[in-house]
């Protein structure tokens, strides 16, 4: 009896524990990964053909996407737990870091090196130069977020003294940005695709300069995880990179029409004729990162353009919260 009576707790630990192993894997044996993205859009092409192309399961991996919404909110999941990886700028990671948290995020791969925003004009303009913004009002991105770090950047670039020469408005939430310039805010607006294609094509505004193309490149959209995540899951983060490699390279080296019919589905409510022309757009000023790896002086050029907006906390250094071990083990494997 007595033997029983410890056996039978011992049952349980071992049958709850299956049970919760049994909870993180999805059917055929794959493992589920929570993945918050900041916004959903074109700019992140190389990921949806990651999962349309089954590049991840391949590596046994079961992607549940999510959107965030902005990179408050995406952070909050993925410190929270709620997320196990979010893609979102890495300024976040540096402000996170800069606050001592007891559990780190770390940024482990790279998926876009330049801005994917584009400035929207609610009149036509032909030959458009950035000085044309002066007096104006541009309804911009979050403060503190890096959209609106590189829309400060390239006025600066231009001469420009943002919210003195420029008319910023920051009050409205991320989500709410396109309907905000349809409704007649703004003479200009900061806006990602296939947003911006979309209000260009029902005639209420035009596109008409790339912030990408003048921003430069730095690592502008990244993989974070928790520190305490990525060593209890070597393999697994090993694996997303994988996957992540394989999709780059695809990318490179397809036609955006190609690239349009992996990831139409992933934007059923945009027309095909928009979708190709936003690859194009960003395939021509080479936004996707060809490699998850992330580069030290293109991360130096984050914390200046963070430090020209009065944002930079501290200059966080690069191996405190970029980590590429194991991004250099898969990118030295054979292919």
């Amino acid at each position: 009896m007595r033997l029983v009576r410890i056996a039978f707790p011992l049952f349980l630990i071992l049958f709850f524990t299956l049970i919760g192993c049994a909870t993180d894997r999805s059917k055929g044996g794959l493992e589920k990964v929570q993945v918050v993205e900041v916004t959903h859009s074109l700019f992140y092409a190389p990921q949806y053909v990651a999962i349309k192309k089954g590049y991840f399961k391949e590596e046994g991996l079961d992607i549940q996407l999510t959107n965030g919404f902005g990179g408050d909110k995406t952070m909050a999941a993925l410190l929270s737990g709620d997320a196990d990886i979010v893609l979102v700028g890495a300024e976040t990671g540096i402000y996170v870091t800069s606050r001592g948290a007891k559990d780190p995020v770390v940024a482990f791969a790279q998926l876009t090196q330049t801005d994917g925003t584009f400035l929207v004009s609610r009149k036509p303009a032909k030959d458009f130069e950035w000085k044309d913004l002066k007096g104006k009002t541009l309804l911009g991105q979050r403060k503190g977020g890096m959209p609106e770090m590189v829309s400060e950047h390239v006025q600066r670039k231009n001469g420009l003294k943002p919210h003195q020469d420029v008319n910023i408005i920051q009050n409205i939430d991320f989500k709410n940005l396109g309907s905000a310039f349809l409704s007649g805010t703004g003479d200009y607006a900061q806006l990602f695709e296939p947003l911006a294609s979309k209000i260009e094509q029902e005639g209420k505004g035009t596109i008409v300069a790339s912030f990408g193309k003048e921003s430069g490149r730095l690592p502008y959209t990244v993989y974070l995880t928790r520190e305490g995540y990525m060593k209890g899951h070597p393999q697994l983060i090993k694996g997303y990179i994988r996957a992540l490699q394989k999709a780059q390279k695809w990318c490179e080296s397809h036609k955006p029409e190609e690239i349009a019919d992996t990831v139409q589905s992933f934007f059923p409510d945009t027309n095909r004729q928009i979708v190709v022309q936003v690859l194009e757009r960003y395939q021509a000023q080479g936004s996707w990162a060809t490699d998850p790896f992330i580069d030290k002086t293109e991360y130096g050029l984050l914390l200046d353009v963070m430090k020209e907006a009065g944002e930079l906390p501290e200059r966080v250094p690069y191996d405190q919260v970029i980590r590429m071990d194991l991004t250099n083990q898969v990118m030295k494997e054979p292919e």
